[in-house]
């Protein structure tokens, strides 16, 4: 059979890819091998720039949002029991650095990973894709011209060939171990038990603390659905001492108590040294693996990686930019990930098992969601003298960052007016005039201010909702310099 894209991989990830690719009309087809979502949640909620994504591609309404602290991410306090006296507070943003900004329409999703996932299957297939379970992939091989794979499912080995493969296979990912793509990064960590077990502790939430750790125990989180996840030391357990256990966490025993699974966790750190290879991509913990104690980026920086790379991918297969745009992206999305991984050591995670904070620059928690610079060819004007990150409202929508945040009517932000193709941010006649020959949409924006602008500039987004270039004012050739940078930033054939 043949196919655009093959995803390698139904988890987050790989599931993302084949839905932003579906929704951007790309034939699509996923393998995973399991038959669904793995029994254990992993992930505990998502942050609200995965949510302005999810958005994008319409499925708000049918995501939770989240009930996590504004500006605080997931609040963690080291207790002696759930119930009984807590200690110090770990906070990922510093409070007294907290912002009263509003920088997204949406807040995050309060769901968990084995809930979500079926959600963005579900919506890919409705687009289009193809997803197929308890498919496994065998091998694969790549030429100018493509990738050929061969899979199984219930039947014999079959071929898919496809321009492009996405490679979203997990950690141990074997398509990096084929490609000999190399990781950097500070490696193995620690092992973990975990028990997940149901309890009506609902009552101890109420003060905006969803995790705890907990004195000569383990560590302690819900996901926010009567499920809670104890983390334990390396060792066996029998139901019996997992029960004390469970009860020490909590502080009481006259509760009912159900254990749901127990699980194994290999917990490491590491960035993949080239994110493709010819044909090849790699997405989500195939690229990185970003430890869940310090920020939870793991899971949310997979499922960008899926976007960014998405309409990339699109915009080639269509013939509208040329291959060499799908080089920025690793040129964009390694260095946020190198950054992630800085970020997870730089501070502490409030037991700090894997030894003390790197001492190293601490970017606010809005500014690694919403203020991550890009910088790339599809990109003009972010200097080498810019930081990596900074809050929205000190780039003012500087080229290389996500475009801001402002209402343009109630119930509708500028992040709605982007994600479908690229956009030109402008008030002026002479600017429509200049992107209607090259297919570009212009928009009207009351807020100029925000993006930079003069009343006579314009802002150049891309079709991620990151802005390529602006001019702050009107120059004395609008069409030929929105011409040049739009033909440069898309990598345009046109």
């Amino acid at each position: 059979m043949k196919t655009s894209v093959l995803v390698v991989g139904g988890g987050l990830a790989g599931t993302s890819a084949a839905l932003f690719l579906a929704w951007r009309g790309v034939p699509v087809t996923l393998v995973e091998k399991h038959s669904g979502s793995s029994a254990h949640p992993r992930a505990v909620g998502f942050n609200a720039r995965v949510g302005e994504l999810l958005r994008g591609v319409g499925l708000e309404d049918e995501l939770p949002a989240s009930r996590m602290a504004k500006g605080f991410g997931i609040r963690r306090v080291r207790a002696e029991s759930l119930v009984g006296k807590r200690y110090e507070e770990t906070f990922w943003t510093p409070p007294a650095e907290l912002s009263d900004v509003e920088h997204s329409p949406v807040a995050g999703i309060g769901v968990a990973q084995d809930r979500m996932e079926p959600i963005l299957r579900d919506k890919a297939r409705e687009l289009g894709a193809d997803i197929r379970m308890s498919t496994r992939m065998l091998e694969f091989s790549q030429d100018d011209d493509g990738v050929t794979a061969v899979v199984q499912g219930d039947g014999d080995p079959y071929e898919i060939r496809a321009d492009y493969l996405v490679a979203a296979d997990g950690h141990r990912s074997p398509v990096r171990e084929q490609l000999g793509i190399t990781r950097t990064g500070r490696g193995y960590l620690h092992t973990s038990r975990s028990v997940l077990f149901r309890a009506p502790l609902e009552e101890y939430l109420r003060d905006g603390i969803g995790q705890f750790v907990i004195d000569d125990v383990g560590f302690l989180t819900t996901y926010g659905d009567g499920r809670w996840v104890l983390m334990l030391d390396d060792r066996e357990y029998d139901e019996p001492e997992l029960r004390r256990k469970i009860f020490q966490a909590i502080g009481r025993d006259d509760l009912d108590v159900e254990i749901i699974t127990t699980g194994r966790w290999t917990i490491s750190a590491s960035v993949a040294d080239r994110f493709s290879d010819g044909r090849v991509f790699l997405a989500g913990d195939a690229a990185h693996t970003l430890p869940p104690s310090r920020g939870g980026f793991g899971a949310n920086v997979g499922i960008e990686d899926a976007h960014n790379l998405a309409w990339k991918l699109a915009a080639v297969l269509n013939g509208e930019s040329r291959p060499s745009l799908l080089d920025t992206y690793d040129a964009e999305r390694r260095p946020v990930a190198l950054l992630c991984h800085q970020q997870i050591f730089a501070r502490s995670d409030g037991h700090n098992r894997d030894g003390e904070p790197d001492e190293a620059p601490l970017y606010d928690n809005n500014a690694m969601h919403f203020g991550v610079l890009y910088r790339s060819s599809a990109v003009l004007g972010a200097g080498p003298e810019l930081p990596p990150a900074q809050l929205p409202e000190q780039w003012n929508g500087q080229p290389g960052t996500r475009a801001p945040h402002v209402w343009t009517e109630p119930g509708r932000s500028t992040v709605d007016l982007f994600g479908r193709g690229w956009v030109l941010v402008a008030d002026h006649p002479q600017w429509e005039e200049a992107a209607a020959p090259l297919g570009v949409r212009c928009e009207r924006v009351e807020r100029l201010d925000a993006f930079g602008l003069s009343e006579k500039g314009a802002s150049l987004v891309r079709p991620d909702g990151y802005v390529a270039w602006r001019s702050v004012d009107l120059p004395d050739d609008p069409a030929a310099a929105l011409e040049a940078a739009f033909r440069s930033a898309s990598a345009g054939t046109r």
